[in-house]
């Protein structure tokens, strides 16, 4: 599926060395980097802005399933200050943790919007204009990917090629981090969720059921690439498509569990708080590193390789999910009051 070698690659590289932006291409690179800054703020103003893309460009599944799971990160971001969070562990272990939703969130955005602007302004003008990528330091294998979509128009290549690309940015920063490995991927809280698959990711309904998979193995890239495509493969299946976008489009964000459980169960009251309410914006810098493409590029065929199909009956995971919360509850407040 992709290149075997790192050939094109290279000519990318060799050619974003000698190319020099004209005056229109410059104002070009700055208009997209002052909105990626406005809607790179904090997660409610991110999960919006991916979700308002795809309503425009439709194409571009990555940018819907970007909104989703970056839904699923404000309720894990709003979960450390709830309730039971709140019970079970001091601020000084919560923040990290949040830290590391935040990190991550905020880097790929910073380096997936820009992408997403460039293609919009290939359609307005009606030519590809990926060379300008090379002022974003997206990879070469990004700019090759939507060159090649431009051309075939293949749009589940591409959204598979999105989840490579993200998985392989955060690496370094986020999962190799030595500050963020002591405090939170060496914690025995982290590895309590791992081993007991208390961690998950969830497309909700409006009619009260949740669809996804638990997380399992974060720290590992080739687990969460092939999470990454198994979601997506769940959010574009013809049976539930309608109804994930249905509860995207009729739910505000607020980075509280509330959003869904409002409709899993009636009356219930609000354990979670608004994600505004307790985090403030985080300021970031941005992590420059080598392109990732040419040290990975012998694992790409793999990566590319499509998820078998997951029985029907183990993504409907309504039950599951509400025990597993249950479960948590109970040890933590078992934790509490010994």
């Amino acid at each position: 599926m992709y290149v075997k070698h790192v050939t094109l690659y290279s000519e990318i590289r060799e050619r974003r060395l000698k190319y020099k932006y004209s005056f229109q291409e410059n104002n070009f690179i700055t208009t997209i980097r002052k909105n990626t800054a406005k809607y790179n703020v904090d997660n409610i103003s991110r999960t919006k802005a991916y979700a308002t893309y795809y309503d425009r460009n439709k194409e571009i599944r990555w940018a819907f399933l970007a909104s989703m799971v970056s839904r699923n990160a404000g309720w894990n971001m709003t979960d450390l200050e709830g309730k039971w969070f709140k019970l079970a562990l001091k601020w000084q272990k919560r923040y990290p943790i949040f830290m590391t939703y935040e990190l991550a969130n905020w880097m790929i955005f910073h380096d997936a919007y820009p992408q997403l602007l460039v293609y919009e302004l290939s359609k307005k003008y009606n030519k590809p204009l990926f060379h300008l990528l090379k002022g974003f330091h997206v990879s070469c294998f990004m700019e090759a990917e939507w060159q090649y979509f431009w051309e075939k128009r293949d749009v589940a290549r591409l959204m598979t090629s999105l989840i490579i690309n993200e998985q392989n940015l955060i690496q370094e920063p986020v999962l190799h981090n030595k500050k963020l490995k002591r405090k939170v991927f060496g914690t025995s809280v982290y590895a309590f969720q791992d081993l007991g698959h208390f961690s998950c990711v969830i497309f909700p309904t409006l009619k009260g059921k949740l669809y996804g998979y638990s997380v399992h193995g974060f720290q590992k890239l080739h687990n969460r690439i092939e999470l990454g495509k198994r979601l997506a493969n769940l959010l574009f299946d013809p049976d539930f498509s309608n109804s994930f976008l249905n509860f995207s489009q009729n739910t505000e964000h607020t980075g509280s569990r509330f959003d869904y459980e409002q409709y899993v169960h009636k009356g219930i009251f609000r354990e979670t708080p608004f994600l505004r309410a307790v985090y403030p914006v985080v300021s970031h810098q941005p992590f420059h590193q080598d392109d990732w493409v040419f040290r990975q590029a012998r694992h790409l065929s793999k990566w590319s390789e499509m998820p078998p199909k997951t029985d029907r009956e183990e993504i409907d995971i309504t039950k599951w999910f509400i025990h597993k919360q249950h479960q948590m509850h109970s040890l933590i407040a078992l934790k509490k009051w010994l």
